[in-house]
């Protein structure tokens, strides 16, 4: 190794086979644990770094830029969506920003379907009534749900994730329609036998409505209180995007007054907090952030920004680059 390593810095702990792959680009570090830096730890961290591979909850700005010095050269986000990055700051920098779309597709439809069934059958609420010991028995009006087949899905957002998702609710004999800022391919649409409507009919018309858009300054809280009261009384609201897509005190109230009738989480405004308002209500599953959560897919996404790292670091271009 020449006497100008270049030096890696990961924000977080990740993966054997992705640390490894960085170690063979140049110097390592990597904090001792998975939990998040502070931003004070977090500029330290950097400096003088060529290569980073961030998380989501870490804050790639100008400020971050400047702190790591003008050797930075590339910033992998270990996630599909960016909103936590100021790409335009880091360009004008000359930095490279990717991310890792693809890998997590599977992972985070799995758990929509997850967040479907146990809003839609109590799941939730059945396990807490066990845990709680309290007394019960099975009879013919016992906890009833809500079945799928025949209900429509609608899905705001017709990307990756949100196509994987319509194809998982297929088999369960739900009819899809979705909203997006462009229609996707028509042989897609004749797949999943899916209809493009706009976001208000999408939201009147859903028996469900899953939301798989990124957070952009047109997405923060696209699903506020007015777009809850256009909602059918009996549909169900999903999340499994970005936490400020939905406005987390409106949602509660909505809730809580029956104005839908329920709605599961993965993902919340303010991570980790939750809104106070929600965690007192039956009709509402919160899970924490748990979309692309699997072994196998935490590795990949960790191994697609390692790969990003060591292309960029050796003269390659980069392989998923956001802009």
């Amino acid at each position: 190794m020449c006497h100008m390593a270049h030096r890696v810095v990961v924000t977080t702990r990740i993966p054997d086979p992705a640390a490894d792959l960085l170690r063979s680009a140049g110097e390592l570090w990597m904090p001792e644990d998975a939990r998040k830096l502070g931003e004070d730890e977090l500029r330290a961290a950097v400096r003088g770094a060529d290569g980073v591979v961030a998380m989501l909850h870490d804050r790639i700005d100008g400020r971050f830029a400047d702190a790591a010095g003008p050797r930075l050269r590339v910033v992998a986000n270990t996630a599909v969506g960016y909103d936590n990055v100021d790409v335009p700051a880091m360009t004008e920098r000359g930095v490279r920003v990717t991310n890792t779309p693809g890998v997590l597709t599977d992972a985070t439809a799995d758990l929509t379907l997850g967040l479907l069934l146990m809003i839609t059958r109590r799941l939730g609420e059945g396990e807490r009534l066990i845990r709680a010991r309290q007394p019960w028995s099975f009879h013919i009006s016992f906890m009833l749900g809500s079945g799928l087949r025949d209900k429509t899905l609608g899905i705001i957002g017709f990307g990756q994730i949100g196509q994987a998702v319509a194809r998982r609710a297929r088999a369960f004999g739900m009819r899809i329609v979705y909203s997006a800022r462009n229609r996707v391919d028509p042989g897609v649409e004749a797949e999943l036998d899916a209809s493009h409507l706009s976001r208000e009919q999408l939201l009147a018309e859903a028996d469900v409505v899953s939301l798989h858009c990124p957070l952009t300054t047109e997405t923060r809280h696209l699903i506020d209180a007015k777009a809850l009261e256009a909602m059918k009384q009996s549909a169900f609201l999903l999340n499994s995007s970005r936490g400020p897509v939905v406005d987390e005190a409106a949602l509660a109230v909505a809730l809580r007054d029956g104005r839908i009738a329920g709605a599961a989480l993965d993902v919340f405004e303010r991570e980790p907090e939750v809104d106070a308002g929600l965690l007192d209500l039956e009709n509402v599953v919160l899970v924490p952030h748990l979309g692309s959560a699997t072994t196998e897919t935490r590795t990949e996404m960790a191994l697609l920004a390692a790969r990003n790292v060591v292309a960029v670091l050796s003269g390659q271009p980069a392989l998923t680059p956001v802009r």
